[in-house]
């Protein structure tokens, strides 16, 4: 009897103890996430997927975007005479002009982003926080809230800037602004002020220590602003829709919308295909741009940390 009670008082305690262990298994609020890592690719796939299925049909032999019909790698790129997008004048078109938009996008864009952070940076004031606002509302306002708003405003207000490719420009610098300021400021805020004063104290005039001190720290954060203001530009399509004046402004994202209303073929596949290939170039070089350029600052940082552990033990 007192072993058979033992026994049950061991299997109760060992369940406690299992339960306990799970319990704390899925919490774990101080512990390595365990969920995290298979939430973000199953978020990755979803995303994804309908992309990879996208791309797999412009190698379909056939001319549907639907049905499989055999692999060919260069037909709907340059192989087919009449429909590839090599040899589609309006397909090459609409690739010229996103390409056109972005490259002057990133042109005006930066510059003046650059110089709304630095301003924005070194302001102190009642109105700074206001200014910090309006810098932002192009970003939190939605697209097609900003598209109908910029339409508005070059039809009623601005009457000499017709819808153009002029008008498409300036409406993509007008929301991609706000992406240069957050991640040059962001740059400057971790850079702190004390290189520029340890310029000052050198005798640099402030001219002198934007030139050769602030502008070289910020230029990781300047090349990876141009390319993140390319690949928004170039797959946008609300703002360039509103301010298009037909098929001579047409963008690859417009001319996508208007092939899948009609018979769309599997050059369109091709093109967004194409798209794809240079947003993640863009942002892929943004990215390796930034871990060369910062690699320094990160065995600082690292060099640091392991020295101040030494002192602490």
């Amino acid at each position: 009897m007192t072993l058979h009670a033992g026994l049950a008082s061991s299997k109760h305690r060992f369940q406690l103890s299992a339960l306990r262990k799970l319990r704390n298994w899925i919490s774990n609020p101080w512990g390595r996430p365990r969920f995290l890592a298979l939430i973000t690719w199953a978020y990755v796939l979803v995303s994804i997927v309908p992309v990879i299925v996208a791309i797999q049909f412009s190698f379909n032999d056939g001319r549907s975007v639907t049905s499989w019909q055999g692999f060919n790698l260069t037909r709907w790129y340059w192989g087919d005479p009449d429909r590839s997008v090599w040899h589609d004048p309006a397909l090459q078109h609409a690739l010229l002009q996103s390409l056109k938009l972005a490259g002057l996008d990133i042109l005006i864009a930066t510059p003046l982003g650059i110089l709304l952070a630095l301003g924005l940076a070194r302001w102190r004031g009642f109105m700074a926080s206001a200014s910090n606002f309006i810098m932002l509302f192009p970003l939190v306002t939605p697209e097609l809230v900003m598209g109908v708003a910029l339409s508005l405003v070059f039809l009623h207000v601005f009457t000499f800037i017709q819808p153009s490719t002029t008008a498409q420009v300036l409406g993509h610098v007008t929301f991609s602004l706000s992406y240069v300021v957050i991640i040059v400021r962001g740059r400057l805020f971790s850079i702190g002020r004390q290189y520029e004063e340890a310029a000052a104290d050198l005798g640099a005039t402030p001219a002198q220590a934007l030139r050769l001190v602030v502008l070289p720290l910020l230029l990781p954060a300047i090349l990876a602003s141009m390319m993140m203001v390319f690949a928004i530009s170039i797959d946008d399509f609300v703002i360039s829709q509103w301010l298009s004046c037909g098929v001579n402004c047409d963008t690859v994202p417009i001319r996508i919308y208007s092939a899948t209303r009609t018979s769309s073929v599997p050059a369109i596949n091709a093109l967004a295909a194409i798209m794809v290939f240079l947003t993640l170039s863009a942002i892929g070089v943004a990215y390796l741009v930034q871990r060369l350029m910062t690699r320094g600052e990160r065995k600082t940082h690292h060099a640091g940390g392991l020295a101040r552990g030494m002192f602490d033990t």
